[in-house]
């Protein structure tokens, strides 16, 4: 039994020591560099705890900062420079977006599509929905129904942008990545694009990316006990290459099939081939990873990239956070398709973050074409459906400090929703609306 009881994180919160989470910590850069030894992983660990209990008195809180410097020094010194490097350039990074989200820079942050951005908030000055009052004016108004109407034919527009951009290049293309961070509206967007490209005589092969999980049993987990299928590492990325490089040579391969029931991936399960006027179609969380798709020339993918960039500032002079906007679409997706407690998602949420401002928004400007596909109205609908159960978690989790992330997007997303007018029918939100994936009622077949 470790005579370590509690750690010191660093906002300066007393939490209990977890010793399972060194182990974690571990693997998890390990996992980044390609090992998969638990065991190893494990062993380690033990080492990192003697050293402490070595190090430190009976009953002393060791600081996080302090326990990762003795897991740098354990793995260096047991010949684990590659799991080393990694974990080194990530408490590095973590440490530089703490410094950038406690101030103001001015240089412009590299992971936001500016240029996008500025166009969202043209958009929502020009139809007056930029400011929650403003919004909520309109709402009172009667205006709902031609809110939604204006909203619909901005992303529609969008959607007929892409499809040409895509039908330009159809000769040579082999591929369509359709990416973006969790509940951004992917699987509308790829079924509505397919339309349009159907119309067009281009024809999509669906190439569903969960069936390269790597087995349960070789997922981290974080403190939680959460396995992390956010992390692109998650998948065999390896064998998603080869895949793509034999089927855009116009090969047959034999797709594997990943039972989430039982957390395995069984091989040579499907055959897949692309022949004239196809092309595969990726959607997934991280179809702008590098090492997605590394083997392919550029000149044979399209690079497609959603986020909802709303453009809606909040009384206090806040703008609605993209983040939040997703969390509650989750909450909803999931609650409905998924049988998921939406309070289950908000305590999770931080492992998706985490991945995604590693993984998912350093290369969105790498895409060739981005879609906004927020929804003005979306958060008015929202008001009526989880104010309650924000006021709740908000206060179930304020002095709870291992739940703080929990308690300050509780807190934060509370805040937004009472400030927008609610709005209970949905009715003129159309059966294919984007937003219909996360309320439910869609008119679209989801496979």
């Amino acid at each position: 039994m470790s005579k370590f009881k509690y750690v010191v994180k660093r906002s300066g919160a007393i939490v209990p020591f977890n010793p399972d989470r060194i182990a974690n910590v571990i693997y998890r850069a390990a996992v980044s560099v390609g090992g998969r030894d638990k065991e190893k992983a494990e062993e380690l660990a033990k080492q990192v705890i003697e050293i402490m209990e070595q190090n430190f008195e009976e009953g002393y809180k060791p600081h996080v900062e302090e326990i990762q410097d003795i897991i740098e020094k354990v793995l260096i010194e047991n010949g684990h420079a590659k799991v080393a490097k990694e974990f080194i350039l990530y408490r590095e990074e973590a440490a530089r977006r703490r410094r950038e989200d406690s101030r103001h820079f001015s240089k412009p942050n590299e992971v936001v599509p500016w240029k996008k951005v500025w166009r969202a908030l043209d958009w929502a000055i020009a139809h007056n929905l930029h400011t929650v009052e403003s919004t909520n004016q309109r709402i009172r108004n009667g205006e709902f129904p031609y809110i939604v109407h204006e909203a619909e034919s901005f992303y529609e527009t969008q959607l007929d942008t892409a499809a040409e951009l895509i039908k330009e290049r159809s000769a040579e293309l082999k591929m369509v990545m359709v990416s973006g961070p969790s509940s951004s509206g992917k699987t509308t967007t790829t079924l509505k694009l397919e339309q349009r490209l159907n119309k067009m005589g281009m024809n999509f092969v669906p190439l569903i990316v969960d069936n390269y999980f790597f087995d349960l049993e070789l997922h981290p987990k974080d403190e939680f006990g959460d396995y992390d299928f956010e992390t692109p590492q998650a998948l065999d990325l390896e064998m998603i290459n080869d895949h793509l490089k034999r089927l855009a040579a116009g090969e047959e391969v034999k797709i594997p099939y990943y039972d989430f029931k039982t957390g395995k991936r069984f091989p040579d399960r499907t055959p897949l081939q692309i022949h004239d006027h196809e092309v595969l179609l990726i959607d997934s969380l991280h179809g702008l990873y590098p090492q997605f798709s590394q083997e392919i020339p550029a000149s044979q993918k399209f690079k497609l990239y959603l986020e909802p960039l709303l453009q809606m500032k909040m009384p206090d002079g806040q703008y609605i956070r993209w983040t939040d906007l997703r969390l509650i679409r989750r909450m909803l997706r999931d609650s409905v398709h998924r049988a998921y407690n939406p309070e289950q998602t908000l305590l999770h949420w931080h492992y998706v973050r985490s991945s995604e401002k590693r993984n998912i928004l350093p290369y969105c400007n790498t895409a060739d074409y981005i879609i906004n596909t927020s929804m003005p109205f979306e958060v008015p609908i929202y008001r009526p459906k989880l104010l309650d159960h924000f006021k709740e978690w908000e206060k179930k989790y304020e002095s709870d400090p291992l739940r703080e992330d929990a308690y300050i997007r509780a807190s934060r997303t509370r805040k937004m929703l009472e400030a927008i007018e609610p709005v209970e029918d949905d009715s003129p939100i159309p059966g294919d609306s984007v937003l219909r994936e996360f309320i439910g009622g869609s008119t679209l077949s989801y496979h």
